[in-house]
């Protein structure tokens, strides 16, 4: 069995974070994602789907993303259900977030003053830019791809990705 979900949108609002009682971070927001077709009154259709992080990935998400930012969201589908105050069953299907991608600008809100309001000052410089950066092979500090096999152990792996990830021939420029 599979159950993995893969959303690219952007945030309907800021993210809440919370705190589970044993200390644990847990953050929510909605990513809307526009349909690839039109409906039947020739405009896109939305579709909002709730998320659901975890841990550090959760804290992260509450201090870097913000309404109108995009996000790519790698997760699994969970579908849950709850008693409302009503006494009512409610059932709620969102996607739990495994990774999460912090994406270029959105469309920020202006704080009064003519300049953009952005939760973190120290923010990337570059992220909202979404103009290519000129800058040629030699002023890069390296000359392969990392981990590559000619420089072994020139980039750790704490993680394991590598082992995980298909093995490709790196192609170099005139072979």
């Amino acid at each position: 069995m599979l159950n993995r979900a893969v959303l690219l949108g952007r945030l309907t609002a800021d993210p809440i974070l919370r705190y589970t009682p044993g200390g644990t971070a847990v953050g929510t927001f909605t990513l809307a994602i526009d349909r690839r077709f039109s409906g039947q009154n020739g405009e896109r259709e939305t579709d909002f789907i709730p998320v659901v992080v975890w841990g550090k990935n959760a804290e992260n998400s509450a201090k870097y993303l913000a309404k109108g930012r995009q996000a790519a969201v790698d997760g699994r589908i969970q579908v849950r259900s709850y008693e409302n105050k009503e006494g009512q069953k409610v059932r709620v299907t969102e996607v739990v977030a495994d990774q999460v991608q912090f994406l270029g600008g959105g469309q920020q809100s202006s704080n009064g003053q003519g300049q953009p309001s952005n939760k973190d000052n120290n923010s990337n410089p570059f992220a909202d830019d979404q103009k290519p950066i000129d800058i040629s092979d030699d002023d890069l500090p390296f000359d392969e791809a990392p981990g590559s096999d000619e420089e072994p152990g020139a980039w750790e792996d704490p993680l394991g990705y590598e082992d995980r990830m298909p093995k490709r021939k790196r192609m170099r420029k005139g072979a």
